[in-house]
């Protein structure tokens, strides 16, 4: 329970899709002007990431990498279809993300309409293809800690594009110079947000790898001696 925790925090603050991998700029650059669209449109990427990671993952475990056969039979081991994920990872996506089109199109008409071409983009968002790649790179153990780092990552997208929403908003009532209105001052914003965020990369939480500094030290030192003893 713990690193599922864990994996959902890290998702969230560390390694937040925006500030740490700039990934989905796209959509958080455009959408981002009202917090009223931007709550929206961050809903619908947590849904859209909680449920196609555990989906890609079972996927990747089940059908696509090497060995994931074994469960039809030993003489099905040794195929591999991993060249299929990212047309798999892609379909899976495009068919979620239709779904929440549709939801969204007869439950809350005046949002479909305020996100415009941007919800149905969130097929080919790249947080969203990223997500399901990080799973599959990180391999994790269980479909509860893909979810968790699905949901976790699409928490941090929402944070994200909600607070740039609400600073854009505020920041229309400042004397922004110019050359740096919209896009311009948008983006020192949102570097100034990475920034801190980064802070987060310094946590380290329970179940996290610590450096294996010692040994690698030690063997120089070592070997430093050994060199002296032969001159």
């Amino acid at each position: 329970m713990v690193d599922i925790v864990n994996i959902a925090l890290k998702g969230i603050f560390i390694e937040n899709m925006i500030f740490a991998y700039f990934l989905g700029m796209c959509s958080y650059l455009a959408v981002s002007k009202t917090v009223k669209t931007a709550v929206g449109l961050g809903a619908a990427v947590i849904f859209v990431l909680g449920v196609t990671v555990p989906v890609n993952w079972l996927l990747e475990n089940y059908l696509l990498k090497e060995g994931a056969l074994t469960w039809m039979g030993p003489e099905y081991a040794d195929i591999d279809l991993s060249f299929l994920s990212f047309i798999m990872f892609i379909a899976v996506i495009a068919s979620i993300v239709q779904l929440v089109e549709m939801l969204v199109e007869k439950f809350a008409p005046a949002l479909y309409g305020a996100l415009g071409i941007f919800l149905p983009l969130i097929a080919v968002n790249c947080s969203i293809l990223g997500g399901a790649l990080f799973m599959q790179e990180r391999q994790y153990s269980t479909i509860a800690e893909a979810t968790s780092f699905g949901i976790g990552s699409g928490i941090g997208w929402f944070l994200a594009i909600v607070a740039i929403a609400a600073i854009r908003e505020k920041i229309k009532y400042s004397k922004v110079p110019a050359p740096l209105r919209g896009l311009g001052i948008t983006f020192i914003i949102t570097g100034l947000m990475g920034i801190a965020f980064m802070s987060f990369s310094g946590i380290t939480l329970g179940g996290d790898e610590k450096p294996a500094t010692e040994e690698p030290v030690t063997a120089a030192v070592d070997q430093a001696d050994n060199t002296i003893a032969e001159q």
